[in-house]
């Protein structure tokens, strides 16, 4: 991975789950990043898979740390998995599996869907060309989170085999109380968490929050957008907020009062677990996705989620766990008043149905398995598993 720490979002998580359930499998796991902000205080979560990291030299973003292969090299591993794309920790995986003669499974998590190329389009074209296609091309294995995943690996000529494992999320104990925080207090939750980028669809939220707030249709809800900012798009929701005249609220600089919109910053850990279980409910407007970690934490947390088609869980709309939303303001509008609309006992209903397909489906244990039974058939051959598509 480039980044072994928080700043990678979901794949933070994604990652070091899938690592410690095949460490649990038996496998020896080592994870080699690049050096961020926070990763020297994150290392010791992806305990018992050691964590290694190499210093960057010029752009962080280009994520250059000479001193990966090497390490790589001295690790003598059997297979190597790559998470993620675009950047050198791609070129260094491909290049140790080339001269190491082992094989790769590359992990894209959605950068290879159509919106995901079309984002920074001719720095991706460019990176395709000097090294990332014949990256891909090579690879032992694609691993495709689902089935739309797999689409757009194909869209791009790609032949290899792919396999199709999800993400998956813990499933956490039940809990008789939440706490809750000031501006919480007398409001019902609808709770978006991540990244703050363009691509999650938050400027047509708040426009759809907006909406229901001159309408008088909010009775009571705040909309709280917990996450990290990238590249300047906080100031520019803020900013949004303003224009449409909906209150907001910054509770890392005033963390009692009362508005339909609250900005709480980042959460981490035990505070981020906190916020979901104080939630009425979650909504994830992406434009773009791979299997977002959010969405099954939400549905193991028992609440009930408003999402696009393009987070790519179809499940969730089956199951009944989940109210579809266009990307469109208005379209979103109308499925963010669905769910407002619903008592609490449906709501209620909707979050006990999300947990049960997590726990059918999404949980670690079952997608480490899955995973364990291609690194087996990677190394040693045999049998292909039922999960790869050849």
């Amino acid at each position: 991975m480039d980044s072994i720490s928080r700043n990678a979002g979901g794949m933070f998580d994604a990652g070091r789950r899938l690592a410690q359930g095949l460490c649990g499998l038996g496998e020896e796991v080592r994870v080699f990043g690049v050096e961020d902000g926070h990763s020297q205080a994150d290392m010791g979560a992806w305990a018992p898979a050691a964590a290694e990291l190499h210093r960057c030299r010029f752009d962080r973003r280009l994520g250059y740390a000479p001193t990966l292969g090497a390490g790589l090299h001295h690790f003598d591993a059997d297979v190597v998995h790559t998470q993620g794309l675009w950047t050198y920790t791609s070129a260094a995986a491909g290049g140790w599996s080339r001269r190491a003669g082992r094989p790769e499974c590359i992990h894209p998590h959605g950068m290879l869907d159509p919106w995901a190329l079309k984002n920074s389009a001719w720095k991706k074209r460019l990176v395709l060309r000097l090294f990332e296609r014949r990256h891909l091309q090579r690879a032992s294995c694609l691993r495709a989170l689902c089935e739309s995943e797999l689409e757009s690996i194909r869209a791009l000529g790609l032949v290899n085999p792919v396999c199709i494992i999800p993400n998956g999320v813990d499933l956490p104990e039940p809990s008789a109380a939440s706490v809750r925080e000031p501006w919480m207090q007398g409001q019902k939750v609808l709770l978006y968490l991540g990244r703050l980028h363009p691509k999650k669809g938050l400027l047509p939220l708040l426009q759809a929050w907006a909406d229901l707030y001159r309408a008088g249709g909010l009775e009571g809800w705040v909309l709280a957008v917990a996450g990290w900012d990238q590249g300047g798009h906080e100031e520019e929701l803020k900013s949004q907020a303003d224009a449409l005249a909906l209150p907001w609220l910054d509770v890392r600089q005033m963390p009692k009062g009362s508005a339909p919109l609250v900005f709480t910053g980042p959460r981490f850990g035990e505070e981020k677990d906190r916020l979901y279980a104080a939630s009425e409910a979650f909504v994830l407007p992406s434009l773009s996705e791979g299997l977002p970690m959010v969405i099954l934490d939400a549905w193991a947390h028992g609440k009930p989620v408003v999402m696009t088609a393009a987070c790519n869980l179809p499940e969730g709309f089956a199951a009944g766990a989940a109210i579809e939303a266009k990307l469109e303001a208005d379209d979103l509008t109308v499925g963010i008043r669905t769910l407002l609309a619903a008592s609490d006992v449906d709501r209620l209903e909707m979050g006990a149905k999300g947990r049960q397909l997590v726990r059918d489906k999404f949980t670690w244990g079952r997608v480490a398995q899955q995973m364990h039974q291609v690194n087996e058939w990677l190394v040693h051959g045999g049998a292909v598993p039922d999960c790869v598509q050849r």
